[in-house]
């Protein structure tokens, strides 16, 4: 394919009668073969460029895109403006919990008067550059998260996890969701996956080490009552009512809970 682009040169100068006319008809032939192949050029350049930079935001949501995968953690990405509406100065110290947090890290350390730190629950072996970076300053963290985390009670004003809980059995549950709220000094968000999407999070089984299991909303109330957690109503009223106004529709449950006091 590479030599294509000499060809008409190369019929202009064995020219004839009529050089311009073999320009003509050299291109009129080539062109829907290029055509063809810068498409398929620039889609491969496009991937790759989203893979390498998938640390940031609107990487990881073109690469999401892409490959078909609403996460809830794709939901974050795009559920952070909604936050700091809901909010406010609770978004000044965030930790983020869940695979891709280096993605959800670097995006929220965009917004102004933020600082953000993550959790990566799985290994990073296959983590790009930027991710790496950020866990050598020390911003993310791969800690499993079935046992404390290494933070002080109430580092964090605000905590968001996503795409972990689903993974846990209740048994570490009853462990990992008080721990949560023991380093939120004020407030606390999880994504979680609905029973409807229970297909789609079955295909990441092998990613996450075991299928995920769906619980209803219901189902949540109950634990969250089980292990003294209470929901915020206000808080959920003021993300509901930002979500609208934004057109802004969750694939996953968003539950919004008070630490403890």
């Amino acid at each position: 394919m590479s030599r294509r682009p000499g060809n008409p040169t190369r019929r202009f100068v064995g020219g004839g009668s009529n050089p311009l006319g073999g320009i003509f008809h050299s291109k009129s032939k080539a062109s829907p073969l290029l055509s063809v192949v810068l498409v398929l050029l620039g889609t491969v350049l496009v991937i790759g460029y989203v893979y390498r930079g998938s640390g940031g935001s609107g990487d990881y949501k073109a690469f999401s895109k892409i490959q078909g995968d609403f996460s809830c953690t794709f939901d974050v990405h795009t559920a952070i403006p909604i936050l700091k509406k809901t909010y406010g100065d609770s978004m000044h110290k965030v930790l983020h919990v869940g695979p891709d947090t280096c993605s959800i890290v670097s995006q929220l350390t965009k917004e102004k008067d933020t600082e953000a730190w993550g959790v990566e629950p799985y290994d990073i072996e296959d983590a790009d550059v930027s991710c790496r970076s950020l866990v050598r300053k020390g911003l993310v963290r791969v800690a499993d998260i079935k046992f404390p985390l290494p933070y002080r009670a109430k580092s964090f004003s605000l905590i968001i996890v996503s795409d972990s809980v689903d993974y846990l059995s209740p048994k570490y549950l009853n462990k990992t969701l008080p721990d949560l709220a023991r380093v939120s000094a004020q407030n606390l968000v999880i994504f979680t996956g609905k029973p409807s999407s229970s297909k789609t999070k079955l295909q990441q089984a092998s990613k996450f080490g075991r299928p995920a299991k769906m619980r209803s909303a219901s189902w949540w109330a109950r634990f969250f009552v089980q292990t003294s957690l209470e929901e915020n109503e206000d808080a959920a009223k003021k993300f509901e009512k930002a979500a609208s106004k934004s057109s802004y529709k969750p694939k996953c449950q968003v539950f919004h809970l008070n630490s403890y006091h």
